[in-house]
C-alpha cells in the first residue's frame, strides 16, 4: 500500500516578484482522490502565463507551485479512474503544479503520450499546441492565399502557428526581433519575415500586401504591437489577442473598429477545453500533425528543476526561440 502522503521536490512561490522568488522546496502530496491521478513528472513546459502569475499580473493564492503543462508517468490513480492506469505515459495542461517531481492531477486532463514522443516533447505540445489549434480554428480559419500576420513568429508559440497557417496554404507574414529569429521563422514556413527592430511592421505589411493589410493577425505580444495591428489589419479583417508578452494592450474605443469593420477577439485556451471530449479533439489533432510530420516541435533549451528561475529569466527576456522545458532528475 502507498503511504497516505507522498513527498516531492517542487518550486514554490511565497510572494510575487522576479525570478528570484522561485524557491525549491520539499512538499507533501496527499493520495489521489476520486477522479485524480498522481503523475511522476519527467518534464514541464514553460509558458508566459507562469511569469504573469509569478509577477502577480494574474493573481493566485500563495504559496503556489507554478507550471501548467507537463509529461510523465502515472504512479497511482484514485477511485473512479479507469481510462489511465499506473505505468501509462501521459501529458497534461490546465492545472497548476507542474514545476515539481510529482503532482496530483485531475485525471480527465490527462492525454496519452504516444511512444514516438519523448517526455521533453510531451511537455512542449499540450498548452502551446492546443492554443495554436483554437487560434487557427475558432475565429478566422486560414485558407489558401489568405494573408496571416503572426507576431513573435520564432517563439515556441509562433513557430507552431506559422506551421499550421502554412499547412492551410495561407500567405504567412511573421514578425521577429533578430536576424537569427528571422531565419527560424522562415524555416518554419513564413513567406515574409519582418524584423521589427529594423523595420516598422505596419509599413512592411502594407508594402507586402499592396496596401490591403493582413486578413488575420494573431498577437501574443500585446502592448507593443496592438496599436500597429489596428493599422495593419485589412478591411473586414480579424485581430486575435491571446497574450501580453510586452504588457497589456492599451484600451481603445470600440468605435475604432467601425472604420474598417474589424473583428477583435480575445482568447484563452482553457475556455476552449471545457470538457474531456474537446480536450481530446484538440490534443489528437495536434498529435496527428506531429506524427504526420507537417507540425514540428522545437525544444530550444532544457533546465533542471532547481534552475527554474534561470529558465523563466530566459523566457521573460523574449530572447528565446522554440520551447523551454524543465527536465526532472
Amino acid at each position: 500500500m502507498a503511504d497516505n502522503n507522498h513527498k516531492t521536490k517542487a518550486i514554490r512561490i511565497e510572494q510575487y516578484g522576479g525570478p528570484e522568488v522561485l524557491k525549491l522546496a520539499n512538499i507533501e502530496l496527499a493520495k489521489p482522490g476520486p477522479g485524480q491521478a498522481r503523475v511522476r513528472i519527467k518534464a514541464a513546459g514553460l509558458n508566459f502565463i507562469d511569469i504573469y502569475r509569478r509577477r502577480g499580473d494574474y493573481p493566485v493564492d500563495l504559496p503556489y507551485t507554478p507550471g501548467l503543462e507537463a509529461s510523465g508517468i502515472v504512479e497511482e490513480v484514485g477511485e473512479g479512474v479507469d481510462f489511465v492506469r499506473p505505468g501509462d505515459r501521459v501529458a497534461y495542461t490546465g492545472q497548476p503544479g507542474a514545476y515539481a517531481e510529482a503532482a496530483i492531477v485531475d485525471a480527465s486532463k490527462l492525454i496519452g503520450l504516444p511512444d514516438f514522443m519523448s517526455f521533453e516533447e510531451g511537455a512542449a505540445f499540450p498548452l502551446q499546441g492546443m492554443t495554436a489549434h483554437y487560434l487557427i480554428n475558432e475565429y478566422r480559419k486560414p485558407r489558401a492565399n489568405m494573408v496571416v500576420l503572426i507576431h513573435a513568429a520564432a517563439g515556441g508559440m509562433g513557430l507552431l502557428l506559422v506551421q499550421w497557417a502554412k499547412h492551410l496554404r495561407a500567405t504567412v507574414i511573421g514578425t521577429v526581433s533578430t536576424a537569427a529569429k528571422a531565419k527560424l521563422a522562415q524555416e518554419a514556413g513564413c513567406d515574409h519575415v519582418i524584423n521589427y527592430a529594423e523595420h516598422d511592421f505596419v509599413s512592411e505589411v502594407k508594402r507586402i500586401t499592396g496596401n490591403e493589410g493582413a486578413e488575420l493577425i494573431i498577437d501574443g505580444v500585446g502592448k507593443d504591437t496592438f496599436p500597429g495591428d489596428l493599422e495593419a489589419v485589412s478591411l473586414r479583417g480579424c485581430i486575435v489577442i491571446f497574450g501580453s508578452a510586452s504588457g497589456r494592450a492599451e484600451p481603445i474605443s470600440p468605435n475604432l473598429l467601425q472604420q474598417k469593420s474589424i473583428t477583435l477577439c480575445g482568447g484563452s485556451l482553457f475556455n476552449y477545453l471545457l470538457d474531456r471530449d474537446e480536450l481530446l479533439m484538440r490534443a489528437n489533432d495536434v498529435l496527428e500533425g506531429i506524427q504526420t510530420g507537417w507540425l514540428k516541435l522545437s525544444v530550444q533549451k532544457e533546465f533542471s528543476l532547481k534552475d527554474a528561475g534561470e529558465a523563466q529569466k530566459l523566457l521573460e527576456s523574449r530572447k528565446s526561440t522554440g520551447k523551454i522545458v524543465l527536465k526532472m532528475e
